[in-house]
């Protein structure tokens, strides 16, 4: 029998200090208690009051976020956000991170992440149907930068494939500034009934605390601790504060808890994420009121001698916590049984307010419920305003001499070039409902509602540059980008999760840069009617105290009435006509060019581009209008690398060549701002004449840029006898696109 004795030992500080609690935490931790912790408090209070679980530093900034909105119908403050599609039927999705982990076992970390997004969706009733990843991997260059983006694309491929669920949008960037930090976000979006959705919300006392799913292990304890304090060389061996992975068994876990969900027995039911059986059991009693008394004896185990301590902050995978309804134990555990998962009662609700735990017939945690959660710590952090960086001075720097070799370089870059070798490993079409996906041909994935001629557009989007360059300005265009791939599907913008990736926030400079990308992204939400419904947040990604590029991931949802009126990057047709909407002023601050071609990096590069959000919001309708009414071929939004890399990825994708013909006159020449210049609200859109002429019902006139046609990329430049054209045949092009990412996954570097 397993001596329990060394579990009730009153903690001092030190022994707070080991698990992350501060010195003046643990004194209001001594006023909330009125008595010293056990070791098994004491790591209850770690977990509860880490930043990845109380949200202790930022709580205060996300109540800036508009949460409310005609289609929603549950905002933050579930297991994740619930918007109405019509037809009694709800999309509910959530974007959260596995970051540390990830760093840590690669594979293990990144499938563990996808397994832990899909358990917030199909916790609340929701068949998930799509997942998406945005991922950050440190300068190539670095020694581990080949094998983390290696396991973590595994990881996520044999996590996401095996449980059956499509991969269907993502986005992947490289720099320096993620060498020891990477970032692996994972969003899940699922479908489900408008009156069958469940919420951790709703237990009422007296009745039975239902554990299902896989016995619990010794990984992952302490994993959020982990997850909230700061890397430092060497940090690989906590590889046991990493999870593992059981696709299979997370399959099984989605179909029984579904088929359980047919009925009307669950009253609470939350899924073991972070802090395992700690998170699930405190937020259960913290929303419904009431308190938790549970036997550690009975929670189901696959190691011998584990303590109270280990098996309540273990964070093995593939397990939930849910409350049912009188006289339904042994109906659930009949369904639980069938698809062969552990299913035990493991402790009742009671009217108390208090978490109480029992190991041996003892007593071994006896706390208030409320300071683990709403009365957990709440920082108002000091924070410094952010200084922008100074404007680029383009005079500085001569024009390209091959404008072609510029395309070719920036099309190739690390960034911008094809990420086909990651997407290829993840299955985009299993469920049978993908009808295109962001990695292969749209802006925005687009996923049917199954048995319908209805779709969901996803998609995930943030420009670190632009966010370290100018955080408002960033955080808006964040937003801004999101809303605007999913206009250039056609469909209509509805709602985002988020990912706020940061650094340390007890740095007053971090903690500027935190608040301000908060409220430029509320701001873009509010005016382009874009609500935050979920979303997370991830802190002190540092390594030797040297944060990351700060990175607000923006998940973006859509939808689409009628399958009939979409558009993507593939439908350009020779003859068609290139057409731009959307001012060009020519801004390469912060850009790829500025990047890639000038070499500049940080505030070198220059300040962000602005962003004027009733422009967005006028373009992205004007968008939606042409694509309903079949006025256009393709549509691609211009982002990075400008209108020249945008046209360059239309031409690809459409298999014809595009030759830049800019309607100007005698001295307005075609130049590097122009062609690779980052202004916002702009899309590029390919139209017959036939199309063209009927432009009139849009009460907008776009410029011509040029037209599609042979098989190469041509940029003139110059006038009459001086004019040049930069001809780039398009299989060279899509060789250096293409071919970068797998060359260097090939090589031995």
């Amino acid at each position: 029998m397993t001596d329990i004795s060394p579990l009730l030992v009153p903690q001092t500080a030190a022994d707070a200090a080991s698990q992350g609690i501060k010195a003046d935490e643990f004194a209001i931790l001594l006023d909330r208690l009125g008595r010293a912790p056990n070791k098994v408090e004491l790591g209850i209070f770690s977990v509860m009051w880490s930043e990845h679980c109380s949200y202790k530093s930022t709580r205060r900034h996300l109540g800036k976020f508009p949460t409310k909105g005609p289609r929603v119908i549950q905002g933050p403050g579930e297991n994740a956000g619930v918007v109405d599609i019509g037809d009694g039927q709800a999309c509910i999705f959530k974007m959260e991170s596995h970051n540390h982990p990830s760093y840590i076992e690669p594979r293990q970390g990144a499938g563990t992440g996808v397994g832990g997004i899909l358990r917030d969706v199909f916790t609340m009733g929701a068949r998930p149907i799509a997942l998406v990843n945005a991922l950050r991997f440190g300068d190539p260059s670095h020694s581990k930068t080949r094998s983390l983006v290696a396991g973590v694309v595994s990881g996520i491929g044999g996590y996401g494939n095996c449980v059956g669920v499509p991969t269907v949008a993502g986005e992947t960037q490289f720099h320096k500034g993620y060498n020891g930090n990477i970032l692996v976000n994972a969003m899940a979006v699922g479908l489900a009934d408008q009156d069958r959705i469940f919420y951790s919300r709703g237990a009422e006392p007296g009745n039975a605390i239902f554990y299902v799913g896989s016995k619990t292990g010794r990984d992952g304890i302490h994993g959020a601790t982990m997850a909230s304090a700061e890397f430092s060389e060497g940090d690989e061996e906590k590889r046991p504060t990493v999870q593992v992975g059981d696709p299979f068994t997370e399959k099984l876990l989605i179909e029984a808890c579904l088929e359980l969900m047919s009925t009307d027995w669950i009253q609470s039911i939350q899924d073991m994420g972070a802090a395992g059986l700690t998170s699930s059991s405190v937020e259960i009693a913290d929303k419904g009121g009431v308190g938790v008394e549970m036997d550690m004896d009975k929670v189901p185990q696959r190691e011998t001698g584990m303590t109270a301590y280990e098996i309540m902050l273990s964070e093995s995978q593939e397990r939930m916590l849910m409350v049912l309804k009188p006289g339904h134990e042994a109906d659930a555990k009949a369904i639980f049984d069938k698809w062969d998962l552990d299913a035990e009662v493991i402790g009742h609700t009671t009217n108390t307010g208090r978490l109480v735990l029992k190991q041996q017939g003892q007593v071994v945690c006896d706390i208030p419920v409320p300071p683990l959660s709403q009365d957990a710590p709440n920082y108002d952090r000091p924070w410094n305003p952010p200084k922008p960086a100074p404007a680029l001075d383009i005079s500085q720097y001569p024009e390209p001499a091959d404008y072609g070799e510029t395309l070719i370089k920036l099309m190739s870059s690390p960034d911008m070039s094809s990420k086909r070798w990651i997407w290829e490993q993840y299955d985009r079409h299993v469920m049978g409902d993908t009808i295109d996906s962001s990695q292969s041909g749209g802006d925005a994935a687009i996923v049917r509602i199954h048995g319908t001629n209805k779709a969901l557009a996803i998609c995930s989007d943030c420009n670190p540059h632009y966010v370290a360059a100018d955080p408002y300005e960033g955080g808006k265009q964040a937003v801004a980008e999101a809303y605007r791939n999913l206009s250039a599907v056609g469909a209509t913008p509805i709602a985002i999760t988020d990912n706020l990736n940061f650094g340390n926030p007890e740095k007053p400079d971090t903690m500027g840069v935190i608040v301000k990308a908060i409220e430029g992204m509320a701001e873009a939400c509010r005016v382009l009617e874009f609500p935050v419904v979920s979303g997370n947040v991830s802190l002190y990604n540092e390594t030797d105290g040297v944060g990351i590029p700060p990175t607000p991931v923006v998940g973006g949802i859509g939808l689409i009435d009628n399958l009939d009126h979409i558009a993507t990057l593939k439908g350009a047709q020779p003859g068609d006509t290139l057409l731009v909407i959307g001012e060009t002023t020519g801004h390469l601050g912060a850009s790829a060019y500025a990047r890639t071609i000038l070499g500049l990096d940080g505030p070198a590069a220059g300040i962000a581009p602005r962003v004027n959000l009733a422009t967005e919001a006028k373009h992205a309708a004007i968008i939606r209008k042409l694509i309903a009414a079949g006025l256009v071929n393709a549509v691609h939004d211009v982002s990075d690398g400008g209108i020249a890399c945008a046209a360059a990825e239309m031409a690809l994708a459409s298999g014809v060549g595009v030759t830049f013909v800019p309607d100007r006159e005698p001295g307005d020449e075609l130049a590097a701002p122009g062609l690779f210049g980052e202004d916002q609200a702009r899309y590029l859109v390919a139209v017959s004449d036939t199309q063209n002429a009927r432009w009139g019902v849009t009460g907008t006139v776009p410029s011509a840029i040029g037209h599609f046609g042979g098989d190469a990329v041509v940029i003139q430049t110059g006038w009459g006898a001086d004019q040049v054209s930069h001809v780039v045949p398009l299989a060279k092009l899509r060789a250096a696109y293409e071919g970068w990412l797998p060359g260097y996954m090939n090589s031995e570097g």
